[in-house]
Formats: C-alpha cells, sequence, structure tokens
C-alpha cells in the first residue's frame, strides 16, 4: 500500500488581469501530473493548489510556466 502526501497552498497571482486567462491557466494546471486540486479566483487573485507534496515544487515550476504562457506579465507570488 502507498501513502500519498498531499500539500495545499495559496499562492497570490501577480498581473492577473483577465477573468477568461485564470480559467484557462486553471484547466492547465489541472492537467499538471501530480495535482489533486487546484482553484485559480479572478477576483482575489489567489491560486490554491492542492498536489503531491513531494513533486510540489517542480509543480509550482510548471504551473508557473503555464501561467506565463497564457499571460505572460503574470507570475505566481511566493
Amino acid at each position: 500500500m502507498y501513502l500519498e502526501i498531499v500539500m495545499k497552498k495559496s499562492f497570490k497571482l501577480e498581473n492577473l488581469d483577465c477573468a477568461h486567462c485564470a480559467a484557462v491557466m486553471e484547466n492547465g494546471i489541472k492537467k499538471i501530473e501530480g495535482v489533486h486540486e487546484v482553484s485559480i479566483s479572478f477576483m482575489t487573485r489567489r491560486l490554491v493548489l492542492d498536489a503531491d507534496e513531494e513533486r510540489f515544487p517542480e509543480i509550482l515550476k510548471e504551473a508557473g510556466v503555464i501561467c506565463k504562457r497564457v499571460e505572460p506579465d503574470c507570475f505566481i507570488k511566493e
């Protein structure tokens, strides 16, 4: 039996200017291997990421790449 440890953290999204872009980012991040749940609130400019603890730094980096691809000035503030 394999026990998976999950980490949930919240981050500020700087320069998020578009609600549609936030939805596109959220859908892209959901597809990253190891992500259990993700939500992006355009109103609060928050990213809540629930993912495998072991891969969390790598997943966060991939999420940042997705955010930049969708909205080039947007970045995840750690």
